[in-house]
């Protein structure tokens, strides 16, 4: 149930039968959502953090004119709401936008682990940290990207972390957003997504039919997106 997670850290350093194990040992209940409902509700004091197994989710925050912003996008592999172990209650909420199946890991739990696996707590801590980091490259597009390389660099982006966990199938992989979703991501309207995305499919880099994202020249994509992976941290190293 949690081999994307585990595929996850693994990208980043050697995880231990143990530690394997005890992951598996805690992170339990599995649960299934539909497109539109949230898997964490905003102002909420959840008592475990949420693993997603299947499909795809997005970070939000509503506004008060009835908009909503999405800040980040949460594949297989992801916990949606590590922080929520120190922050206790969310300023913001978890969408599903595909069909989802998540898993719960305790925060009783979470907290033995940080004080008897000192190794694997700063696995779960470095995936906060590129939670962060990941959010900084969100930013930097929204404020200095054209938004044709801020959707080549989104592009980007998801089909390395989906390759990492092993979620896609050669240079395609599913991509259940609509276009307003891609709007809500981006900060831009309906109309703007739809006239970059029309500028994207002269390029001819990629095609998106059907919910299938499929990358035609992946070296063009970068250079569009001017996408570094380095804040992916993909480098199995001793943390």
């Amino acid at each position: 149930m949690i081999e994307a997670l585990l595929l996850n850290l693994r990208s980043r350093d050697v995880l231990t039968a143990e530690e394997s194990t005890r992951l598996r040992e805690i992170i339990v209940n599995g649960r299934s959502f539909m497109p539109g409902e949230d898997i964490v509700v905003e102002g909420s004091r959840p008592g475990y953090s949420t693993l997603m197994i299947e499909g795809l989710s997005a970070r939000y925050k509503d506004m008060t004119d009835g908009s909503r912003q999405i800040t980040a996008l949460q594949v297989p592999g992801d916990f949606v709401d590590l922080h929520a172990f120190l922050l206790k209650k969310l300023d913001h909420g978890i969408v599903a936008l595909s069909p989802c199946r998540v898993a719960f890991a305790d925060h009783s739990d979470l907290k033995k682990i940080s004080e008897t696996m000192p190794h694997l707590a700063r696995l779960l801590w470095l995936n906060t940290i590129i939670d962060a980091a990941i959010n900084r490259e969100w930013i930097s597009s929204m404020g200095r990207r054209s938004k044709r390389a801020h959707i080549a660099h989104l592009i980007c982006e998801l089909y390395v972390r989906l390759r990492t966990v092993e979620q896609v199938d050669n240079w395609s992989f599913r991509f259940p957003l609509t276009q307003a979703e891609l709007a809500d991501a981006m900060g831009i309207s309906l109309v703007h997504v739809n006239k970059t995305l029309q500028m994207l499919k002269r390029e001819d880099v990629f095609t998106w039919e059907n919910r299938i994202l499929r990358i035609i020249n992946w070296d063009r994509l970068q250079e569009i997106a001017e996408f570094d992976d380095t804040y992916l941290s993909l480098r199995v190293e001793p943390r």
